[in-house]
């Protein structure tokens, strides 16, 4: 039976916004994410046009990694790390994303977690948007929706491509680009609020600027990857998605159609264009029944054909039904508002668990692209217990991570060329969703806490040992 490869990157994944910190230092300009506050489970954070005084934005300070990079990154050798997911901050680099040359500063601050990675033979993986729009694209522009933004993407793209080329291999151009196809993608993905000051549940919603704003994002994409492959031959490019598998709640026929169309949509649509280079035949239908006219100009098309990534990416967290019974209830706390599956447990935040759909979502994938594939983020938030001796009993965690990683070792045996797992958030951070550090991830506790306080002391989970142990026998080690 086939088993992981002999060079699979085991490893971890992070967001610059959710764990730098440091937002206003060494020349850093504001992101959207810097403009959010905190919330929680049932209380939504919120938007501002401003920095408001006496509010708490989580991202200003986060885990405060720009002054513990060398600490955290030691940790990440200690387990074994192969491979590192991070983004870089669009806002350090090009602090409105305006400017016609980058700030030093920032390349700098990169250059020295690269070599910091690389001097433990940790592999880099980039993600060069990471909800990190800035926002002075947002005031100016309204974000993605602009085609003016395409053009300070790639001279951003091209600047981290042409410094960090020569020690980093692999690069992703958007975080969970298909975000865009959900009101919540407006926010954090595509920064097409200008002018909102509002709780994030009560922003309207506009598909016809979605969409576009998602076209323009695929143009930037495609541009990037060929300046990559034209440049650099050596740096493989790929695409990174949320993969939210779908399941008919029942075998009623309206069921598994309406189940069909949504992972048309949801799952498949953004991949199809960064994968196979063109624009699927099912948005046409989808696009005509929302009243969605997507604006092109001359050349896109041969743009997107030219710009199809390397290997394709995605973040799995959860499964859900659909059910084309209006009367059914889509599950308290899923981001993704499906129907509850009664044969799964959920997690605190109500985020089903459903490792056997993870094998499934891999097969699926790797059948329709035939491309590597990597599992760039999965994980369990949970409330975690700090005890008196600093230690954090996480079985629960072990056994989330555990069941997952089975399911992947069935998909490879399965035929799936899978390349590499990176747990998310391998170090505690700020929850994109909710705004909280209550909600941990983390193979490595981080002393922050929701109402700011906390003097960000690391100590290390049962699960940090545990995935020391899996990542030294190659997955084969799991008890």
């Amino acid at each position: 039976m086939k088993k992981f490869r002999d060079d699979f990157l085991w490893g971890g994944a992070t967001a610059a916004n959710q764990f730098e910190g440091a937002w206003d230092v060494d020349g850093k300009g504001p992101s959207i994410s810097d403009m959010c506050t905190n919330g929680s489970h049932t209380n939504p954070k919120r938007l501002t046009t401003t920095i408001e005084p006496n509010t708490l934005y989580p991202s200003h300070e986060a885990i405060d990694f720009y002054h513990h990079y060398k600490e955290d990154i030691a940790l990440f050798a200690e387990m074994g790390f192969k491979t590192f997911r991070f983004s870089i901050n669009w806002t350090r680099i090009y602090p409105t994303g305006m400017e016609e040359t980058p700030n030093e500063k920032g390349l700098e601050f990169y250059d020295n977690v690269i070599n910091e990675c690389v001097k433990y033979g940790i592999e880099p993986l980039i993600t060069i948007s990471h909800y990190e729009i800035p926002y002075a694209l947002v005031e100016k522009y309204n974000g993605w929706y602009s085609r003016e933004v395409i053009d300070c993407y790639v001279r951003y793209a091209k600047t981290l491509l042409d410094r960090y080329s020569d020690r980093v291999k692999y690069f992703l151009t958007f975080n969970e680009i298909n975000s865009g196809t959900m009101p919540m993608g407006a926010v954090l993905s595509l920064g097409c609020v200008k002018g909102l000051n509002i709780a994030m549940n009560e922003i309207p919603d506009e598909p016809q600027i979605r969409y576009q704003g998602l076209h323009h994002q695929f143009v930037a994409s495609a541009l990037a990857v060929k300046y990559a492959h034209d440049n650099y031959p050596n740096v493989k490019m790929g695409d990174m998605n949320i993969f939210a598998t779908m399941y008919p709640l029942t075998c009623n026929p309206d069921d598994v159609v309406g189940t069909q169309r949504a992972m048309q949509m949801m799952n498949w649509f953004c991949s199809d264009v960064q994968v196979r280079g063109e624009y699927p035949y099912y948005a046409d239908r989808f696009f005509e029944e929302k009243g969605i006219t997507i604006k092109k100009e001359a050349g896109d098309d041969e743009i997107l054909k030219e710009g199809t990534v390397d290997f394709y990416t995605f973040s799995y967290y959860m499964s859900n039904c659909y059910s084309a019974d209006p009367d059914k209830q889509a599950g308290k706390g899923n981001i993704i508002m499906g129907i509850p599956n009664p044969y799964l447990k959920a997690s605190d935040w109500g985020w089903q668990i459903d490792p056997k759909g993870l094998r499934y979502s891999l097969n699926e994938i790797y059948s329709r692209y035939q491309i590597p594939l990597m599992v760039v983020e999965n994980g369990l938030g949970a409330k975690d217990v700090l005890e008196e001796d600093g230690s954090v009993h996480d079985s629960y965690r072990i056994d989330y991570l555990r069941q997952h990683i089975e399911q992947m070792r069935e998909a490879v045996a399965d035929g799936v060329d899978l390349m590499g797992y990176t747990p998310w958030g391998c170090i505690d951070l700020v929850s994109a969703s909710t705004g909280e550090m209550a909600k941990r991830y983390g193979f490595i506790y981080v002393k922050k806490y929701d109402d700011g306080t906390g003097d960000l002391s690391r100590s290390k989970k049962d699960s940090f040992d545990w995935y020391k142990k899996v990542i030294a026998s190659n997955g084969e080690d799991l008890d």
